[in-house]
C-alpha cells in the first residue's frame, strides 16, 4: 500500500509538494516464471482431455452434421449422391410404411411409459418397507434391468415360440388354445411390450425408491396426525414430493420407448407384416437393407425432432407446475385433507 508522504527537511518549515511512495512492484522474473508455469499447466490439460475431446467430436458432432446433411440427398452410400432438397421429407409424409412405423411407436410408447411408471411406483412403495429379505426382492427387480436386450429377445423367442414355446404349454394345461404370440400380427406388438416392461420396471423401481426415501419423514407424520389415511397420504403428501423424479422418468421412458429396436430386431424384424415396425427400425430398414441412406436420414431427424418436442414439453410443464404448487404442496394439500 502506497503511503503520502510530507516532507518538512526544508529550513524554512514549510511543507513540500505531496507525493506518493512507490509501490512494490512484483519482480519480471517471477512474472515470466509464474505465466511460464500457467501455460505449462494449460498445455498438460489439454492433452489429457483433446482425445476425449477427439473422439466426442469424431463420434457425436461430426456424424449429426455429416446425417443432417445425408437428409436432404439421394444417396446409398455407396455411389456418388445428388442433392434433392425436401424430398426426402415430402416422400415421408406420403409414404404408408412410415407412417405405420409412427403408428407402432406411439402405440409402444403411450403403453409402454405409464405402465412402467405405475408398476415401478407400486413395487417401490411395497419394497419401500422393513420387511424380511427386502435386499433380496430389490435385487431380483432390478436384475432384468441390466439384461442385454439381445438375450431378452433371445429368451422370449423360445418362451413364446408358437409350436414349443413354453407360454403355449402353461396355456395348454390351462385348457386356452395356442396363441401366435410374435407370429400374430395382432399380438407381436404387445408381446413385446410385455417383455419392455418385464425390463423396463426395475429401473423405474429403483430411481422411486431412492425418491421415496428422500421424503420428508415429518411431512407423513404431520398428515397422519391430523386424520390422513394412507391413501390420502400417497396422493396429498408422497406423490407431490415424488413429482420431479416423476418428471423425469418420464422423459427417460419416453426416450426408450421412441427409440426401441434391438429388442425388434432379434425377434420379429419388424414382422409379421410390418406389425411391429417402429421407427428407429424403419430407420435402419431404409439405411441399410434397401440402401435409400438418405430417406432413412431424413426419418431419423424426424425422431430427434419428435424427442426435442417431447423433452421440452415435459420440461416446460414441470417447470410449469413447480410455480403453481409451491415450494411445499405437500404439505399444504396434506393440511388441506385434515381440515
Amino acid at each position: 500500500m502506497r503511503r503520502a508522504v510530507v516532507d518538512r527537511g526544508s529550513r524554512t518549515g514549510a511543507p513540500r509538494p505531496l507525493t506518493l511512495a512507490p509501490a512494490d512492484r512484483e519482480p519480471a522474473e517471477r512474472r515470466r516464471a509464474r505465466r511460464r508455469r500457467a501455460r505449462g499447466e494449460q498445455a498438460t490439460a489439454w492433452a489429457f482431455i483433446t482425445p476425449s475431446v477427439l473422439v466426442i467430436l469424431g463420434l457425436s458432432v461430426v456424424p449429426v452434421i455429416w446425417s443432417l446433411l445425408l437428409s436432404f440427398r439421394a444417396d446409398d452410400l455407396v455411389t456418388p449422391g445428388r442433392w434433392v432438397g425436401l424430398d426426402n421429407y415430402r416422400a415421408l409424409s406420403k409414404d404408408p410404411g412410415f407412417r405405420k412405423a409412427v403408428e407402432n411407436t406411439l402405440t409402444y410408447a403411450g403403453v409402454y411409459v405409464p405402465l412402467s411408471l405405475a408398476g415401478g411406483l407400486a413395487l417401490a412403495l411395497a419394497l419401500n418397507r422393513r420387511i424380511r429379505f427386502v435386499g433380496v426382492y430389490r435385487t431380483l427387480v432390478f436384475i432384468p434391468f441390466v439384461v442385454s436386450a439381445a438375450a431378452q429377445g433371445v429368451l422370449f423367442s423360445f418362451i413364446f415360440d408358437p409350436q414349443f414355446g413354453a407360454a403355449n404349454s402353461i396355456l395348454h394345461k390351462l385348457g386356452v388354445s395356442p396363441q401366435g404370440f410374435l407370429t400374430d400380427p395382432g399380438q407381436s406388438l404387445y408381446v413385446l411390450l410385455a417383455i419392455s416392461l418385464w425390463s423396463g420396471i426395475g429401473f423405474c423401481v429403483v430411481v422411486f425408491l431412492a425418491a421415496l426415501q428422500d421424503v420428508p419423514t415429518e411431512l407423513v407424520e404431520s398428515a397422519r396426525l391430523d386424520g390422513a389415511n394412507r391413501a390420502q397420504v400417497l396422493r396429498y403428501v408422497t406423490l407431490p414430493t415424488l413429482a420431479p423424479i416423476t418428471a423425469f422418468l418420464v422423459l427417460w421412458q419416453l426416450i426408450t420407448a421412441l427409440q426401441v429396436f434391438d429388442l425388434v430386431y432379434v425377434t420379429t424384424k419388424g414382422g409379421p407384416l410390418e406389425s411391429t415396425t417402429v421407427i428407429v427400425y424403419f430407420v435402419w430398414e431404409q439405411a441399410f437393407r434397401t440402401f435409400t441412406a438418405g430417406y432413412g436420414a431424413a426419418a431419423a431427424y424426424v425422431l430427434a425432432v419428435a424427442l426435442l418436442l417431447a423433452g421440452t414439453a415435459v420440461t416446460l410443464y414441470r417447470r410449469h407446475r413447480e410455480r403453481t404448487t409451491g415450494a411445499a404442496p405437500g404439505l399444504r394439500r396434506a393440511e388441506g385433507v385434515a381440515r
